[in-house]
This record gives C-alpha cells, sequence and structure tokens, in this order.
C-alpha cells in the first residue's frame, strides 16, 4: 500500500476537506503541518503554488484539494460520488460552488472595511440561497426519511439523502465557520433559508467537524477555531468585522477579544478598544 502524507495547516479549510474523505474512507495517513507565513524550501518545492494540502503518495506530491479528492475516489474505498457518471458530475460542480463559498467567507472576515464586508455578505447569501433550491430540488423528487412512527418527518441529513457524499465532505469546513458566526452575531446570511440553516443537517455536518477534530489536532469548538484564526492574522486590520462585532458582539466576546489583544494577538487601536467596549 503507497504511503500517504498529508501536508497541511491547522487552519485550512480545504485541508479540512481532504482529512474527511480520508477518514470516511478510513484511510491512515500522515500529517506535517507547515507554516504558510513562512514557509519551508522543502514545501515549495512540492507545492508549485505555494498551498496547503499537498498530498505525498510514497514521493509523488499532489495539489490541489479537488485532485487530491479525486485521487483519493478513485484509489480507496469506499466510493463517495455517485456510480451514476451525471450525478457525479453535477457532485463535482458542486464542490467547485462550495470553493467559491469558502473565497467568500475568507473575504467575510479578512473585509478591509464596512462596505467590503457588506458586499461578501451579500455574495454569500446569494450562493447560499441557490445551494438552498438545490436542496429543495432533490427533496421534492425524495420520499422524506421517516423515523418510527412516533416520530416526526425529517429532512435527508445529507445532499443526495442518507449517502454521505464528497459535496458534504466539502461543506462540512464551511459550516463550521459558521459555528463561529452564530456566537458574534446574525449577519442575515442563512435568514430565510431553512433548508440549509436546517438544524439536523448543521449537526450532521458537526459530526464531521468533531471527526475532524480528533484527527487532526483542530480546536475542539467552532469558537477556538475563530480565536485561532484572529491570531493568526497577526497584526491584520480587522476594522470591518469590528464594526459588526461592536454591533451585535455579546460580554463573552468582548472579553474573549481583550484577551486576545492583551496578548498580542490581534491589534486594534486604543480608539478602537475604547469604542468597543462602549458598544458591547
Amino acid at each position: 500500500m503507497t504511503k500517504l502524507t498529508l501536508i497541511s495547516h491547522k487552519l485550512c479549510p480545504y485541508v479540512q476537506r481532504a482529512v474527511i474523505a480520508l477518514a470516511e474512507k478510513g484511510v491512515p495517513f500522515e500529517r506535517i503541518d507547515v507554516d504558510l507565513a513562512s514557509k519551508p524550501d522543502w514545501f515549495l518545492k512540492i507545492s508549485p503554488l505555494g498551498k496547503t494540502p499537498v498530498l505525498l503518495a510514497g514521493d509523488t506530491a499532489i495539489f490541489e484539494s479537488a485532485v487530491i479528492l479525486e485521487y483519493l475516489e478513485d484509489t480507496q474505498s469506499p466510493a463517495l460520488h455517485p456510480a451514476d457518471p451525471l450525478e457525479g458530475a453535477e457532485h463535482r460542480a458542486w464542490i467547485e460552488f462550495g470553493s467559491a463559498i469558502l473565497n467568500d467567507i475568507a473575504g467575510l472576515y479578512g473585509a478591509p472595511d464596512e462596505a467590503s464586508f457588506t458586499v461578501k455578505v451579500t455574495a454569500l447569501r446569494t450562493k447560499f440561497a441557490r445551494v438552498e433550491e438545490r436542496l429543495a430540488r432533490f427533496q421534492a423528487k425524495s420520499s422524506p426519511v421517516r423515523r418510527p412512527e412516533s416520530a416526526p418527518m425529517q429532512e435527508p441529513p445529507w445532499f443526495d439523502g442518507e449517502r454521505f457524499s464528497l459535496v458534504d465532505a466539502v461543506f462540512g469546513p464551511v459550516f463550521r465557520y459558521f459555528d463561529a458566526f452564530d456566537r458574534i452575531g446574525d449577519f442575515g446570511i442563512l435568514s430565510d433559508l431553512p433548508k440549509v440553516a436546517a438544524d439536523l443537517t448543521r449537526r450532521q455536518l458537526r459530526r464531521q467537524d468533531q471527526l475532524l477534530s480528533l484527527l487532526t489536532d483542530q480546536p475542539q469548538s467552532a469558537y477556538e477555531l475563530a480565536s485561532q484564526i484572529w491570531a493568526e492574522q497577526g497584526r491584520r486590520k480587522w476594522a470591518a468585522m469590528h464594526r459588526h462585532l461592536r454591533r451585535n458582539a455579546v460580554g463573552t466576546l468582548a472579553a474573549h477579544l481583550e484577551v486576545l489583544a492583551e496578548r498580542g494577538e490581534i491589534e486594534r487601536s486604543e480608539d478602537d478598544v475604547v469604542r468597543f467596549r462602549r458598544r458591547c
């Protein structure tokens, strides 16, 4: 059996989708984290784009998460793509769509100003509305999953019903961010999108989050993930997010940000700190 080594970064959602796929297939692998702020030469030699993840299959480097997922699908059981070619193509298209959502999420928490923040909120809401439409179409042509007669009907837990697929592996890290955002406030991104925001779906995706935590030393909660994201930014300005935090944050988050500021893990002007305290 070819030895698999996953070159990763602890906060990378593209790494997380690869880890979820490996875990669902029960494939053993070694994981090596790199510091993307100071990329070692050996990493740049195997990652032409300088990004994670990279999967070493023996001595061969496979880069880009979508390609890694396809390689695992070709070489490892069980299959996580539908057997039907048309359904498989549709799933691959939604995987690309999930990557576009992740790009908008990165733009959201890294927005340089409030206008940029608002643009990303709108972009995310538009994309999730398309996901809602897809889920509605699938569920309209499928029989609802039913519990015992004493329990109410439930919507299918996964993208295509009862069967976990690579689309779910891709959207798991997406929802992981929203677990953190929910602690901050309601930005209206998932408002009036009941199928996307369904408690059942969110819980099922968090099952993958828990599995991911065990396999990759990820934070044990999305709140801890948010802490690491803030710390990871170092001296980067977070003015837009801070404005929204001032409007929506609860005291626990305010206190948490102050601890990060005291540690030097985030940097804000004294004026920002004062106004933040007054608004919370």
